[in-house]
């Protein structure tokens, strides 16, 4: 169990951000729960009432803003998302504390985040506090959706994409960002169960891996796909150079332990930034020693535990991992730096 000052860290270390009372949203919002069964919510999306969508120009500002109703939107065939994936996306999560007030997770880290990610992909991009606004609009016009404490969340999905018509390879001349909600219990309920694969590769250096392009994930379902068939919960990706390196699962970050040393691959354009990693890391470097370095898949045997970091799995311990048909297990009572991770990463009341 994590301690008391843990809890303390925490409070001060995630930056949660306390809802307002009221905001142009209020005008939307219903008062009632929505009708769900929220005892088995799974990580499956749950349509809710509103969404948030702003528009941009030639001149790079998002001015045109409004929250709406959820809903389809349109687009021309010859949008810049829909013909060259110029498209990003972000996720974060907000959560309701026993009081029921609602806090966001670090939310001005995935707007820095958007925002580098857009100048990779030659995208304007909201500013820190447009994003942190939007983002609280968004969830204060469906609060009615978000799960009481300890039942889950309410998952964040922003998503900017090049909505104007484009026929040329080009950036598209106009961009719009949206923000849909959805109400997630927990990813995976038991430990991970990973295949490390050795012939298809997530990124490679000078690409986009590093940032939260769209068209990063639909490179990666054939993988996950395959391993899915054979029973396992992910894939986790080696490097597109040596073959030898990890680089991330399909979705969230990886940790390995050995003794008191935290390790996890390095930064370096073809692995996401995660900001779950960036937190676990802030919190662990006060009881243990946290290296960003170059960590081969043989380190993964040799471990004392792993375990994976993300938006959507949050802190989850890997139970088995299994390469080239060799396969190590562990029993749940391996799995101490995550469950400690665990319980300090949950906002408190702090």
């Amino acid at each position: 169990m994590a301690s008391n000052n843990n809890h303390a860290h925490a409070d001060r270390m995630t930056e949660n951000v306390k809802m307002p009372e009221e905001s142009k949203a209020n005008d939307m919002e219903t008062s009632e729960v929505a009708d769900l069964d929220w005892e088995n919510l799974g990580f499956d999306l749950v349509q809710t009432d509103f969404m948030y969508v702003a528009k941009c120009g030639p001149d790079g500002n998002f001015s045109e803003c409004e929250v709406i109703p959820f809903g389809p939107i349109a687009l021309s065939p010859s949008a810049g998302l829909l013909n060259y994936g110029q498209g990003l996306f972000e996720g974060l999560k907000a959560y309701r504390k026993t009081d029921g007030s609602i806090l966001l997770f670090r939310p001005e880290e995935n707007a820095i985040r958007m925002r580098a990610g857009a100048e990779r992909m030659c995208m304007p991009a909201p500013t820190v506090e447009q994003f942190v606004d939007a983002v609280k609009q968004t969830v204060l016009a469906n609060k009615r959706w978000v799960p009481s404490n300890g039942k889950g969340s309410l998952y964040i999905r922003p998503l900017l994409m090049g909505s104007g018509a484009v026929l040329r390879l080009a950036p598209a001349p106009e961009y719009t960002f949206i923000i849909f909600v959805s109400p997630v219990g927990n990813h995976y309920k038991e430990g991970l169960n990973l295949i490390v694969e050795d012939k298809f590769h997530r990124a490679s250096p000078g690409g986009t891996g590093g940032v939260k392009a769209i068209g990063n994930y639909a490179s990666v379902l054939k993988a996950q796909k395959i391993a899915k068939e054979k029973g396992y919960s992910e894939v986790l990706y080696l490097d597109a150079v040596d073959n030898k390196y990890l680089e991330e699962v399909s979705s969230c970050n990886i940790f390995v332990v050995k003794g008191n040393v935290i390790s996890t691959p390095e930064i370096k354009g073809t692995i996401l930034p995660g900001i779950t990693r960036k937190s676990i890391m802030l919190l662990k470097a006060k009881a243990s020693r946290v290296e960003e370095r170059l960590v081969s898949v043989d380190d993964l045997f040799d471990a004392d535990e792993v375990f994976c970091t993300g938006t959507a799995v949050v802190v989850s311990p890997v139970a088995s991992i299994t390469y080239l048909g060799k396969r190590i297990s562990k029993p749940r009572s391996w799995c101490r730096i995550s469950a400690a991770a665990q319980v300090t990463y949950k906002p408190t009341d702090g």
